[in-house]
């Protein structure tokens, strides 16, 4: 049987994930300390329509990377929450845009403070860490260049004409 344990390949999802949990989890504590109800996820998506104005679903999901579901799912939160409000699109009448309602303008202007001290922290820590984020963008790109899905694949059918 193979030992996994020492190999870093198997690992570099989970770290992800526990470094993303621990992150995020320190970060709705310092919400929660200032008495704001805040939910992590829903920073990529407020900033967008801060930077760029209001948004369409595809927009928002194809600068932040992510998938429709996820950024809709978020801003199913962020309308609950009073902080969003899809308008419709003057160019076109199907297409509805995000947009920041009063009470995600004053959010905002509340938290922006906040969001510039965790950026220098972030900036940081990473210094820290010896560029991680450089690492972590290559990382990124040699995933664009070849997915983990087709590595796999190739790995795979291989093991099947071996085994044939």
């Amino acid at each position: 049987m193979t030992d996994l344990k020492g190999g870093h390949g198997a690992t570099i999802g989970a770290q992800l994930r526990r470094l993303s949990e621990r992150i995020d989890r320190d970060v709705s504590r310092v919400y929660k300390h200032l008495g704001i109800t805040f939910e992590q996820r829903w920073f990529g998506v407020l900033n967008q329509i801060v930077e760029n104005g209001p948004m369409t679903v595809g927009h928002l999901a194809a600068a932040l990377r992510v998938t429709h579901v996820s950024v809709s799912q978020s801003l199913r939160s962020l309308e609950a929450a009073g902080y969003v409000r899809a308008l419709p699109d003057p160019l076109d009448a199907r297409r509805r845009r995000q947009s920041l309602t009063g009470e995600g303008e004053a959010l905002v202007a509340r938290l922006t403070p906040l969001w510039l001290a965790m950026n220098s922290e972030a900036e940081a820590l990473n210094r820290e860490a010896d560029d991680v984020a450089a690492r972590l963008n290559r990382l990124d790109e040699a995933l664009d260049r070849n997915t983990l899905y087709n590595r796999l694949i190739a790995v795979v059918e291989v093991m099947d004409k071996n085994q044939a």
